[in-house]
């Protein structure tokens, strides 16, 4: 029987860190994707498929740093995100491969900033019906170069951490 998911059921975030010598002026953010949507078949081809508007990144909260983030830095984080790192491109993964079990494996393509490349990831079933999971990705291997200031002592790594936890739905 399918399952769908998205922001009304279930929650998807990316978590980003900080790295250089300005570092500790940065902040490490926690993002929620608000529009996004997503349906487990596994009796479909393909079993998984995801689908998130990549201007619905909504800036949480930043932890460390010199000062805490007002709404305004959040709101400039937000506009740097669609104009200079996604630029409003698609953001779609499809499955190539699910193994069910405890974890779920997942194989398949993600496309983001126009680039497909193939990633894996598990999915972690809880009895409640629940599916929590974590994919790391490096943002260069989509073509995206991570976010910089201060003349480069300040820059957001190349790992982000996209995670997802669902309830059925």
């Amino acid at each position: 029987m399918p399952q769908s998911f998205g922001p009304e059921n279930s929650r998807l975030t990316v978590r980003t860190t900080r790295t250089g010598a300005a570092s500790k002026a940065g902040h490490d953010l926690l993002i929620e994707v608000t529009s996004w949507s997503a349906t487990l078949d596994p009796e479909a081809d393909p079993e998984l498929t995801l689908s998130a508007d990549s201007r619905s990144l909504r800036v949480l909260e930043g932890t460390g740093g010199i000062q805490a983030l007002g709404d305004d830095d959040k709101a400039g984080i937000e506009q740097t995100i669609d104009d200079e790192v996604l630029e409003g491109t698609p953001i779609e993964f499809r499955s190539t491969r699910l193994e069910l079990g405890d974890p779920i494996r997942v194989e398949g393509e993600l496309e983001l900033c126009g680039e497909r490349r193939p990633i894996a990831f598990e999915l972690k079933p809880a009895g409640d019906g629940r599916l929590t999971g974590t994919a790391v990705l490096r943002q260069s291997e989509w073509g995206m170069k991570p976010y910089s200031a201060l003349f480069g002592t300040l820059k957001v790594a190349d790992e982000v951490e996209v995670a997802v936890d669902t309830r059925s739905g």
